[in-house]
């Protein structure tokens, strides 16, 4: 998606890329608030009242875990396959395309997972145990899978776009490498809280 809604791509398509990335990230932050929310209300009905602050931060440390376990292991991480459909840029103007793009990719799980870091999310929401806290964490992973396209904000020519192609793909290791230490970290912190 990010080598796809970029000034060069937006401009070819007779698009503006700002109004484009705009509806992208308002669609990736509501669906995500919408599924956190949703997620969260369902923690509320589902989860035992006895399961207090202590015991949800040891579930959310297990599944951080699980998470790193997932993404460090040589195989990709389970789920869908799907990709958003690429003939909507040809179809539909750019804030519908950017709305509806954004909104797939807020949900989290209707395209390519590519880190388990999604699930651990899902989980979180699902913790938090009310429609506000759901809302807010995955609110906060919608608006940041929607930033992403920030990164091409400098792709006006080809060659800009073949090099921005080049540092995601320098990059894709390290990238892991720091969410799982990330994922690391907050499961450690996770612990601390349930345990003190």
């Amino acid at each position: 998606m990010l080598a796809s809604i970029t000034p060069l791509g937006e401009r070819g398509r007779h698009r503006h890329w700002g109004s484009t990335v705009a509806f992208f990230v308002a669609g990736s932050a509501g669906a995500g608030a919408l599924a956190g929310a949703a997620l969260g209300l369902a923690g509320k009905l589902v989860l035992p009242a006895s399961l207090g602050a202590a015991g949800r931060l040891a579930v959310l440390a297990l599944a951080l875990l699980a998470a790193v376990a997932l993404d460090s292991a040589p195989a990709r991480v389970p789920g869908p396959r799907r990709q958003v459909d690429e003939r909507w840029l040809d179809r539909y103007r750019g804030w519908v395309y950017g709305l509806g793009y954004g909104a797939q990719l807020g949900l989290g799980v209707t395209t390519v997972i590519t880190s388990a870091a999604t699930y651990a999310a899902l989980v979180a929401a699902l913790l938090a145990g009310s429609a506000l806290g759901g809302a807010a964490i995955l609110g906060c992973y919608g608006a940041i899978r929607g930033l992403t396209l920030l990164g091409a904000a400098r792709v006006r020519t080809p060659r800009q776009l073949l090099e921005l192609h080049a540092r995601l793909a320098r990059g894709r290791q390290r990238s892991a490498r720091c969410g799982a230490l990330l994922m690391a970290v907050v499961c450690a912190l996770a612990v601390a809280g349930s345990v003190g």
